[in-house]
Order: C-alpha cells, then structure tokens, then sequence
C-alpha cells in the first residue's frame, strides 16, 4: 500500500525564476501567483521570477515566496488525483504544509509568513546572529557544547535536528563561533556557517514569537483530517488549537526533521514528495532512509513523472 507524504522546504530553497515554468503554460498557477501580489499589496511575483537573488533571499520575501511556490505545487498534484496521507515541512515549510491540510487558506498564510518575515527580521538586527552546520557530532554531545558556551554569556542553542550527522546550531554571532570551534575539539567533522539573514530557532526569536503570536491570533485555522507532522514536536497535529501554539513555540525551538521522519516512516510512508524549488529535503530523507521512494516537483517534467509513476501505483 502506498502511503504518501507532502514535504516543504523552507528558507534557502528560493531561487529566482521558481515556478515560472507552470505559471507561464497554466492560467491557474499564474492566478496563484497574482493572488499573492493582491494580498500582499507588492509585486512579490516579480522579486520570484526576475529577482535579483538578494532581494528574494530576504527573508520577509523568501518566506512568502516559498509558500506561494510549494503550495501551488502541491495543489497540481491534489488536483491529479496524488493526495498526501501526512504533510511537513521544515520551518517555514511547515505553514505550507498546513495550506495543503486545509488548516489555513492561501491568503491568510502568505500575508502570515510575511509577518512572520519581518518580525524575525527585526528580533535581531542583520550581523548580531548566526547558524552553523555542524556536521559529524551527534546531538548530546552537541548539546553539552552549546550549554557550556552559553553558561559564558553568548547564546547558542541547536536550532535543527535534520538528519544523522548534520545538526544546524543558532544564536549570536560570538556564541556560534566559539561553539563551532569546540564542536570540532569534540570531535565534529565540519562546521560550515550558514548564510542566513538571523539565528533562526533560538532564544533570540522570543520577541518575534510574541508579535507572531498575535498575528495567528488574528487568522483563522481549521482543524484538519489529513495530519501535519510538527516541527516542534515531531508528531501528527490535528486541532487548530494546538496547531497555534506550535507554530509561535516553532520560532524559538529547534526543528526535529530527522525525527518527523521517523515517525512518518513509523506511519507507514513509503513516498516523499517534495513540493516546491531545490531537493534538500528530499536528501535529507534518503540520509534518514534510503529504501524509501523521494520525488522533487519543481518544474512541468517532474510532476509529470510523478503523475505517471504514482498513478500506476494506484492503478495496479
């Protein structure tokens, strides 16, 4: 039997000319795209097909641009007939994940993670914090460096739990410095600084946490029958209520990809299908296990490949 989950990637995915492809040969994928401009109040699709690259990588654009990419995606795929038994996704990827359950329309999404954009934009000014991969130190031990590093002032927490053997940490700029250093005494292979615009998933997103808060607030969110993995908890969501209070939780916690998963390998999955620009989920999920089936659906000849491919399983 096969069992299908949604997957969105987050923030590092853009890439200028994303979706251009299906908006230019489909009417309702370019009304997509207009959708968003109208809700937004500027020309987000333009910043998304001709940049330039530093104008999209900022993140209260990189954000809604994702989404409004992804969901786009996923909807060709519902409207073939390839339906998700469980969504996720990483970060931000996980508010298009709840636009493919039906938890939160379109509209209100793109104009919520532009907030949520603009308020981790300004939680720390550009240049006071930072992210780093650190690659080859397992989780405890990794843990054990940050706690010491921030006994000493600087903040620095891990920020990403994304597969064996690569663990993303966050915090101020000194603080991911000094940790990544240690990391590397304590035995890690790499440690590779991220070219983020903020520390993402730390204690120094409080503040943008507390204004995101009163924006969901402001939203309406459905409960939902086709579960979403959580970020913060690694598990299926299905109340509204629950939903809210991860999502503000989210910012400050660290995103547990590698056990979302698990679990939804414990669930049954046996298809990922990536939904939206790059394949880095897609790698992240073979890291985790290989034998399971991964598709990314970026552009017209991919999605076709898996309409083929997925609609024989079906059909047989």
């Amino acid at each position: 039997m096969t069992k299908i989950a949604f997957i969105f990637p987050g923030q590092g995915s853009q890439s200028v000319g994303m979706g251009q492809q299906f908006i230019e040969n489909d009417p309702t994928s370019k009304k997509h795209y207009e959708l968003a401009d109208e809700v937004l109040g500027f020309s987000l699709s333009n910043i998304m097909l001709e940049g330039p690259a530093e104008e999209l990588t900022k993140t209260f654009h990189a954000q809604p641009a994702l989404l409004t990419t992804s969901t786009m995606i996923a909807k060709k795929l519902t409207d073939a007939g390839i339906s998700p038994n469980y969504t996720a996704g990483h970060s931000l990827g996980e508010y298009s994940a709840l636009v493919a359950s039906n938890v939160i329309s379109f509209e209100e999404a793109v104009l919520l993670v532009h907030q949520r954009g603009l308020y981790m934009n300004e939680a720390v000014p550009a240049g006071e914090g930072a992210m780093a991969a650190i690659l080859g130190l397992d989780k405890e031990a990794l843990t054990e460096v940050t706690n010491e590093v921030s006994k000493s002032g600087e903040i620095v927490q891990v920020a990403n739990l994304n597969c064996p053997g690569q663990i993303v940490i966050s915090g101020t700029v000194a603080g991911v410095e000094v940790a990544s250093a240690k990391a590397k005494e304590a035995g890690a292979k790499r440690a590779i600084p991220l070219v983020v615009s903020g520390p993402f998933h730390s204690e120094l997103m409080r503040p943008a946490a507390q204004k995101l808060d009163a924006a969901i607030s402001a939203v309406t969110l459905h409960d939902t029958k086709t579960p979403v993995i959580s970020n913060v908890t690694a598990l299926p969501v299905t109340e509204a209520s629950s939903i809210k209070n991860l999502l503000v939780e989210q910012l400050y916690s660290p995103v547990r990809w590698e056990e979302s998963v698990e679990k939804m390998l414990e669930l049954g999955v046996n298809v990922f299908i990536e939904c939206g620009p790059g394949k880095v989920l897609s790698g992240l999920v073979k890291k985790i296990d290989r034998s399971v089936t991964t598709y990314c659906v970026y552009d017209e000849a991919s999605l076709q490949q898996v309409i083929t491919e997925l609609g024989e399983v079906n059909n047989g």
